[in-house]
Formats: C-alpha cells, sequence, structure tokens
C-alpha cells in the first residue's frame, strides 16, 4: 500500500477527506501532523508484526559490531537481532553488540523498523507492513489524530478498536515444520 493510499483511508474512516485538496483534507491541524502519527503508529505495528531481514558481513575475531553498524550496511534501522550464524558470537550490552569470536562471514537475521518517509520517498513511499498490520493501522493512525478532540469521543472509540484488532495481529510469517524420516515407533 502506498502513502497515499494509507491517507486516503484514514482520512475517509475520519470524514476529513476531500479529494479536491492537495492535502486531501481541509483541516490545517490534520494535515500538520499526518505524516509524524503515520510514521509513529507503523514503527509501533513494526514491533508487534516485526519486519524481518538479512545482511551477510565480513568479521574479523573481536569485532565489536552494533545495531548502527549492520545499518550502515543496509541503510534500515534495527530492532532486534534474531539469528547469527556462520562464525562464533557472544551478544553483549543486552544483545545490542556482538562480539565476533573467529574471523569470517557474519550470517545476521534481524528485524528493523520499516523506512521512514522523509522529504525523498513521499511521493513514492510504500509501506513495508504486511498485510494484516496495513489493515489495522487507520484506526491507530485515526485514534491519535483525534484524540484530543473533546467535542467527540472518536478518537477514544478508534483507540479502543485499534487496541483490540492489535491483540490478534498474528506476529508470525511463516509455521515452523518437523519432519520425521524413517517413522516413528511407537
Amino acid at each position: 500500500m502506498k502513502l497515499l493510499e494509507m491517507k486516503r483511508k484514514v482520512l475517509a474512516l475520519i470524514e476529513e477527506l476531500n479529494p479536491d485538496s492537495e492535502l486531501l483534507t481541509d483541516d490545517p491541524d490534520i494535515a500538520a501532523k499526518f505524516e509524524d502519527v503515520i510514521t509513529s503508529i507503523m514503527f509501533e505495528l513494526a514491533r508487534f508484526k516485526k519486519i524481518p531481514d538479512y545482511v551477510e558481513m565480513a568479521v574479523n575475531e573481536g569485532d565489536l559490531i552494533r545495531f548502527e553498524d549492520i545499518t550502515d550496511e543496509t541503510d534500515y534501522e534495527v530492532y532486534q537481532i534474531a539469528v547469527i550464524r556462520g562464525v562464533s558470537y557472544d551478544l553483549k550490552a543486552q544483545g545490542t553488540v556482538i562480539k565476533f569470536l573467529e574471523s569470517g562471514t557474519a550470517e545476521i537475521e534481524y528485524f528493523r523498523y520499516p523506512t521512514r518517509i522523509t522529504d525523498k520517498n513521499r511521493a513514492k513511499y510504500e509501506f513495508e507492513l504486511s498485510q494484516d498490520a496495513l489493515e489495522i493501522m487507520p484506526y491507530g493512525v485515526a485514534a491519535d489524530l483525534l484524540k484530543s478532540d473533546i467535542s467527540t469521543e472518536y478518537g477514544r472509540i478508534y483507540a479502543d478498536r485499534y487496541e483490540a484488532m492489535k491483540q490478534i495481529l498474528d506476529p508470525r510469517y511463516g509455521m515452523g515444520a518437523v519432519f520425521i524420516e524413517g517413522g516413528v515407533d511407537v
């Protein structure tokens, strides 16, 4: 889903959509904070439905690799290390620093944050969240946009719906499988 589609979806949900406006809304308060709110909710959902990624890095014995070093290789902000293969290592600083115990190629599977919305990518921005997370996102954005509107309780209504939908979000991408060769004697 593209950024423009998400904006239309949210504005239609909160009945603020004006397709004739360049900003898609006539409300200057909503227009001013829209993308910041979208980014905030997007990052929150990325911690529930994690975005997996992978990098291979040449390392030397004794190297200390921080999340920022992985980011330099990939241009993404690392959220959490999942698996490291190929070389021996030890995790330091609550798993945010990797000390390599041998030289070689480190195969690092990790979870990352989505790409931020910027002036450079805004026109063609495409969300990296899974489809199920994207279906929940408009409710979170709507809740944040309307939370300061005390004349109605729409902000709370959308917040309640968003929280309920997050509870049923499945964090898995695939199901594990076990194969037994030669059969099992029961």
